[in-house]
């Protein structure tokens, strides 16, 4: 087992407070309040901050402290944009080492996303999705290209359903869901090439980006 250190152990902490919506853009984090949270000093939580804006996700504002980073509908489309470019090539990487069962556990985490679509269970389908591409992530041979695309899908976190009527989300999420589908099939059928355009252009569409915004 990996171990994680108090500065990961609270990254993983703010990360999961911004992917599940206590922590929002725009709102300054209390340093005080994680530290006592977690039972830890101020020196990895601090640690932590920092990393955190390095990557984007916090800017640190004088005489106001870390702050969740909002993105610009420019600046989303751009990260979309690369963040398309780097999915589609790791899976083309991974094709060649999926075996039958990599297959029937996508497909497992399509049915899993439909039954968290129709509940409205968006925690549920954050997890699935997220555990979906991970299984071609995790084959990758090229593991900097999946650390640095993971660090960009952070900037998108945002907890679904808060802001938008529930047919809205349901519509956006269930054709994401059939083009996972899709992206099934490429792997199937082992065509690297339009897999790779599939995940770059339809998949990580950048006019689907401000739609996912913080």
């Amino acid at each position: 087992m990996e171990y994680l250190s108090l500065k990961d152990h609270v990254y993983n902490y703010i990360v999961e407070q911004i992917n599940n919506g206590s922590l929002l853009a725009g709102k300054k984090v209390n340093e005080n309040h994680i530290s006592e949270s977690l039972n830890v000093s101020r020196t990895p939580v601090r640690e932590a901050l920092i990393q955190l804006t390095s990557e984007g996700l916090l800017e640190n504002i004088p005489r106001k402290g870390f702050v969740i980073k909002s993105l610009t509908k420019e600046e989303a489309k751009e990260t979309y944009f690369i963040i398309g470019a780097l999915d589609g090539l790791a899976a083309s990487l991974a094709l060649p080492f999926l075996t039958e069962k990599d297959l029937k556990e996508m497909e497992f985490y399509i049915q899993s996303i439909d039954l968290a679509i129709n509940t409205e269970n968006y925690r549920m389908y954050d997890k699935m999705q997220e555990a979906f591409h991970g299984v071609y992530h995790k084959l990758c041979p090229n593991k900097s290209l999946i650390e640095l695309l993971l660090q960009l899908e952070k900037k998108f976190m945002k907890n679904l359903g808060e802001n938008d009527s529930t047919d809205r989300v349901k519509e956006m999420l269930t054709q994401l869901n059939n083009e996972h589908r899709e992206i099934l099939d490429f792997f199937k059928n082992g065509d690297a090439i339009a897999l790779e355009k599939f995940l770059k252009e339809v998949h990580w569409n950048m006019e689907r980006a401000e739609k996912v915004l913080l």
